[in-house]
């Protein structure tokens, strides 16, 4: 009497798992980045109902230390301070590659006007566009 066995081995590979993981993860990074704060610095910056959809690749901010009357100039968010003659040259390197070149200011809302349009003149000379990073009222 020869008993057969009815019972195969599956070898199939179940990818149910595999994407319920890669979708979980794909939301856990959509979350955090948008948690992620391009200002490193603590700026108070001035109130607008004004909103403009460009996107700027490139940062510049403006911080008045008052205790000192000094203003210290920062790209892209960096803790180091760059000079303001140091500004244009590093605006330059960064947007060269740029089809539409594009950077926004970050003033403290006790910076002087002066300040700022000096930064906007860089923007001027070299035919960048400048976006006024205000706070939503």
């Amino acid at each position: 009497m020869a008993i057969k066995r009815t019972t195969k081995v599956d070898s199939g590979f179940s990818m149910s798992s595999m994407t319920d993981i890669v979708f979980l993860l794909l939301i856990f990074f959509l979350v955090t980045s948008t948690l992620i704060n391009p200002n490193a610095l603590k700026l108070l910056l001035p109130k607008s109902t004004g909103q403009v959809s460009a996107k700027a690749t490139v940062s510049v901010s403006i911080k008045h230390w008052q205790d000192t009357d000094t203003f210290s100039y920062h790209i892209n968010g960096e803790e180091t301070p760059i000079r303001f003659d140091k500004i244009e040259d590093k605006l330059i390197d960064l947007l060269q590659a740029e089809e539409d070149p594009t950077f926004s200011i970050y003033a403290d809302e006790t910076v002087p006007i002066k300040e700022v349009v000096a930064v906007m003149n860089i923007a001027k000379r070299n035919h960048y566009k400048v976006i006024m990073a205000t706070s939503p009222e």
